[in-house]
């Protein structure tokens, strides 16, 4: 079991999403984004900075589990003031989260739309609907709430595909693992060992 913080910078809303890992079940635990409505941005970093240290410390405080962070890498706009206050937001977010110690996972939004809709170029509408099945949600969560989900989910199947491929490594060196039709498959005992 662990927690899973995604993050989507935004200079003026940086979205969030929290899920719980149980072997290949995702749950939702909260969502939502850090406004910062403000015109000078050294305030708007602050905020940022504040908002995602008081949510992690919140989590790391009341749940004794592990606890992972992703962030979505900064895409290059046309605009490059817009990428420069993208990536200073991102910046912020990354440092509210290293200060508390935890490691940060980066990916890009291609890599996190591949994960989440099976297409790499989804519109956020898309990611929104998908987030919504994944997780099991009535209500649909605001824009930049359900890409911190998203983000969240990719490192969700990342990290397990990730462990799958470790133990099957350190299962290949036993022979404990068996071959099928080309593909290296886990055996049910294999399978309860990863939860």
């Amino acid at each position: 079991m662990a927690i899973i913080i995604g993050i989507d910078p935004g200079s003026r809303m940086t979205g969030y999403g929290i899920i719980r890992q149980t072997g290949d079940k995702l749950t939702y635990l909260d969502a939502g984004t850090i406004r910062t409505e403000t015109k000078e941005m050294p305030e708007r970093l602050k905020r940022i900075f504040q908002g995602v240290t008081r949510i992690t410390e919140h989590y790391l405080k009341h749940f004794d589990e592990p606890i992972h962070a992703a962030v979505e890498q900064v895409f290059m706009a046309e605009n490059p003031d817009s990428a420069l206050k993208l990536g200073q937001a991102r910046g912020a977010a990354i440092a509210g989260l290293v200060a508390l110690d935890l490691e940060v996972a980066e990916y890009t939004a291609r890599q996190i739309k591949q994960a989440v809709c099976g297409y790499g170029a989804a519109d956020k509408d898309q990611v929104q609907e998908m987030v919504c099945r994944l997780l099991k949600l009535e209500i649909t969560p605001q824009q930049d709430a359900a890409d911190g989900l998203a983000c969240a989910i990719c490192h969700a199947h990342s990290s397990h595909s990730m462990n799958k491929l470790l133990l099957n490594s350190a299962l290949l060196g036993r022979g404990a693992a068996s071959k099928k039709k080309g593909r290296w498959r886990l055996t049910e005992e294999d399978v309860a060992k990863m939860r």
